[in-house]
């Protein structure tokens, strides 16, 4: 029997943070380890619960969010931190990525969504609302490029990498970004784990967070990730 995923709740209106228990709690697959209305007292909760997913609010007393997302990540290496906010301002989503966000979500999500966002965050992978992307990389392709300093961070990493690197800030999947570059999803998937290793990050939201301060994301025209997969070209057969 596969253990479920715990999770904590960080939401300071009480009335969310019931309407999070009862869904999760009816959920076949997760369990709902504790419950917090402020930043400090979410920090607290997630050191003596360790749980897999914080579902984390941005504004908070005493201690916002991003803070709070900022010393789970440094303290815990194993828990991931999903955004959950009213909010889409640039600002918001950047700087909770840059604290160690794996996940951003907009409250006006579906039950069925918050679900599968909370297990696909869990599973160590990356999730943004699509119109959170789109105004992250319209947001970054408007800024002035990062100096060359940035740049030293990506010795080592090859011109594969770097290209994949640039697809996963478009917001493009695996399966997407094998199409794209006629690879198997394997093969993309090793990639991926070589990055991760050679950037230090500890998912893909920071994979993305490395392209947009690297400059890289530059290399590639900005748009909606659809965009490539009208385009990605189908993965050739494996040889026999």
């Amino acid at each position: 029997m596969t253990d479920p995923i715990r999770v904590l709740i960080a939401e300071d209106q009480a009335l969310l943070r019931d309407s999070f228990r009862v869904l999760l709690d009816t959920t076949p697959g997760f369990a709902v380890v504790g419950e917090a209305g402020t930043g400090r007292e979410t920090v607290r909760l997630a050191l003596a619960r360790r749980p897999h997913v914080v579902l984390m609010d941005i504004s908070m007393p005493d201690m916002t969010g991003i803070d709070a997302t900022e010393q789970i990540c440094r303290q815990i290496g194993d828990t991931r931190v999903l955004i959950l906010t009213t909010f889409d301002l640039d600002e918001y989503v950047y700087g909770a990525l840059r604290a160690g966000a794996s996940g951003f979500l907009l409250k006006d999500t579906t039950a069925a969504d918050l679900v599968n966002a909370i297990r696909v965050v869990a599973a160590g992978e990356a999730l943004l609302a699509p119109s959170v992307t789109r105004r992250l990389i319209a947001a970054f392709g408007a800024q002035p490029r990062p100096s060359r300093t940035f740049h030293r961070r990506l010795d080592g990493v090859t011109d594969r990498e770097r290209e994949i690197l640039v697809l996963i800030a478009r917001g493009l999947s695996n399966d997407d970004i094998a199409g794209h570059l006629t690879l198997s999803p394997a093969t993309v998937k090793s990639h991926i784990g070589r990055l991760l290793t050679k950037l230090n990050a500890r998912d893909r939201a920071q994979l993305v967070v490395a392209a947009y301060e690297t400059g890289l994301d530059a290399a590639a025209p900005a748009g909606d990730p659809a965009t490539y997969r009208r385009s990605a070209r189908p993965v050739p057969p494996p040889k026999r």
